[in-house]
């Protein structure tokens, strides 16, 4: 991985993301401690928002059918493991 001073990172940042883009990292330096590395962004999955729904009731009808319907405190702590 190439190093690079945060005051040549910031003159050609642009040159920098498109070698980022064509695959590329660079470790971003301060007088020669490292403060960032400059990478490529990892490809994410699009999911169509219907599937994403259907899938979401489909689980929530399985899980009332067996444990029946969530107390508020179980909905609760749902959204807090959810936010971990």
């Amino acid at each position: 991985m190439t190093s690079v001073d945060v005051h040549e990172a910031k003159m050609h940042f642009s040159r920098l993301l498109a070698q980022a883009e064509r695959g590329e990292s660079f470790t971003i330096t301060k007088q020669g401690r490292p403060l960032a590395i400059l990478s490529p962004a990892q490809p994410t999955k699009a999911r169509d928002a219907a599937a994403v729904i259907a899938e979401f009731r489909a689980y929530s009808r399985e899980r009332t059918r067996q444990h029946g319907s969530p107390s508020a405190k179980e909905i609760k702590e749902m959204i807090e493991e959810g936010r971990g």
